[in-house]
């Protein structure tokens, strides 16, 4: 963890009250003036629309509640004024087809006056959303993520000098993506996001709120992985987990056994769980459950998990058959209520447990502290977890099985010889396979996206069908085509998303009879 970058979350504008745990709407900027965007395009394009159909189909706690987009060409335009997530996949997808279609490349002249404008823009209408259609039950904060193909630092640079006056008390941070384009990609080169060079700290400081810089190549896996960095959770209220060490080291002989050693943690998971993704299962399925005994959660970060180290392990003296569930990943916490000197202090010890276990070759066998202590828990269940080193100063965390829920296994043992007659053809068969160094995911795919986004794409069930006074016209006259631009004006407060999406749907269903074939037989009986 850059030590910088920590010190710069500490630092933020928080309240000095205690935030309840939520998640920040969104605004995507999309500068289109790029000289690539032919090909930025279309990879943008599915990137996004992969990422939104997972977050549709999320039964957990909602990850990307409120979503905004604007594309910048020679002014700013609201493509999407916000809405929210959950159950409007249509009307997203209606808007990235918005997106497809814009003109490519060489249409508009290069500057950065009209990002600005789209991000004065942005935050405007996420305000007036948040007074007067949410009531001010919306989330407080808003994160904006800009895309551009223009130098990150002269974009730094403008927003900067433009936004000194701006009210930001709702902005908790600014993202500016500066986009590469490859000619030649291998697989092998398709990678993750990578961070660009960090700037001095007064170039990505304003108000002290912080602007990230990063550099992304446009490629669908690349930009995929960028937007996925919204379901995560980045809370900084509070950590997530307490890791108990007894004071010493592991030798118990030196340290009494009530002087322990606090690593404050946070949690972050590795895989999206599939039994929670609704047109994956059948709807039966819910989400971990924070108080259960015999697992942790990282989502939502509700519950500070305490777990206590009893013993050290040898690496490979651990069978991965008695390891169940998901994987989670340990790093050190950076919530904002520590003070920096208790912030760097945990993460240096924290470094040095992962580099003396990676030396040693040791894993960590820990014991959960139960949750509830109430006079209902006469009798406390504890769970068991193994914490696996890596040299990414991260631990990763697997409950491991205890004797009550271990099933009896007897196999046999190789045999010391084998027949040459089966050996041979076995022997052939695996000759023949391609040997890969190391298991890449992002080289698999299993059509999951294209399962959701047709499972999102059920229509909706027919209403029933009303008398024909009380039945709304279909077809309403364009008196006022002022009030259509009403949803991409700048300062324009936007209309409620089922309203909005009516108002796009009646354009889809112009062409359509003004009665559905149900409702046009109550009327001739």
């Amino acid at each position: 963890m850059n030590s910088r970058k920590l010190l710069s979350e500490a630092r933020r504008m928080f309240p000095a009250t205690k935030v309840r745990w939520q998640q920040p709407s969104r605004i995507l900027i999309v500068d289109v003036t790029s000289p690539s965007w032919t090909n930025t395009c279309s990879v943008l394009s599915e990137a996004l629309e992969n990422t939104l159909c997972l977050a549709c189909s999320w039964t957990g706690p909602c990850r990307v509640p409120l979503l905004s987009l604007y594309v910048v060409q020679s002014q700013q335009e609201c493509l999407l004024p916000f809405t929210q997530v959950r159950e409007n996949f249509a009307r997203i997808q209606a808007c990235i087809s918005e997106l497809r279609a814009l003109p490519r490349e060489g249409c508009f002249p290069q500057g950065g006056s009209g990002v600005v404008q789209a991000v004065q823009d942005g935050l405007q209408q996420f305000k007036q959303y948040s007074r007067h259609i949410a009531g001010g039950s919306t989330n407080s904060f808003v994160e904006i993520t800009i895309l551009t193909s223009q130098s990150s630092r002269e974009m730094v640079k403008q927003l900067e000098k433009k936004l000194k006056d701006v009210d930001l008390v709702s902005l908790r941070r600014i993202q500016v993506i500066e986009v590469l384009k490859r000619d030649f990609l291998e697989p092998e080169a398709v990678e993750q996001c990578m961070p660009a060079e960090e700037p001095s700290s007064n170039d990505i400081a304003i108000l002290g709120m912080d602007i990230d810089v990063q550099t992304v190549e446009d490629n669908v896996i690349s930009l995929e992985m960028l937007f996925k960095m919204w379901l995560h959770d980045y809370g900084t209220e509070r950590e997530h987990l307490h890791l108990f060490l007894p004071s010493g080291g592991f030798s118990q002989a030196t340290a009494p056994k009530t002087t322990i050693i606090c690593l404050k943690c946070d949690l972050q998971e590795r895989l999206l769980d599939p039994a929670l993704l609704s047109g994956a299962v059948d709807g039966t399925m819910r989400a971990a459950d924070v108080t259960s005994p015999c697992q942790m959660a990282a989502w939502p970060a509700t519950v500070l998990y305490k777990l206590q180290v009893v013993k050290a392990l040898k690496s490979e003296g651990v069978c991965e058959s008695v390891l169940y569930g998901l994987p989670l990943i340990i790093k050190p916490t950076s919530c904002w209520q520590l003070d920096w000197d208790e912030l760097e202090t945990n993460q240096h010890s924290f470094h040095a447990l992962c580099h003396s276990l990676m030396r040693r070759k040791w894993m960590l066998l820990a014991k959960r502290e139960p949750q509830n202590t109430g006079p209902s828990w006469n009798i406390m269940v504890h769970s068991y977890y193994i914490l696996v080193p890596s040299d990414s100063a991260t631990l990763l965390v697997r409950a491991v099985a205890t004797r009550e829920l271990l099933l009896p296994s007897a196999f046999p043992a190789l045999l010391a010889e084998h027949p040459e007659g089966e050996r041979g053809p076995v022997e052939s068969a695996l000759n023949s396979l391609e040997v890969e160094v190391a298991y890449n995911p992002l080289h698999l795919k299993s059509n999951l996206y294209k399962y959701l986004k047709s499972t999102l794409y059920k229509p909706q069930p027919r209403q029933q069908a009303q008398p024909r006074e009380q039945r709304p016209e279909r077809h309403q006259p364009k008196q006022h085509p002022s009030r259509a631009r009403a949803t991409v004006a700048p300062l324009r407060m936007a209309p409620p998303p089922a309203q909005a999406f009516r108002a796009a749907a009646g354009r889809r269903d112009a062409c359509e009879d003004s009665l559905f074939p149900q409702e046009y037989e109550e009327f001739l009986q």
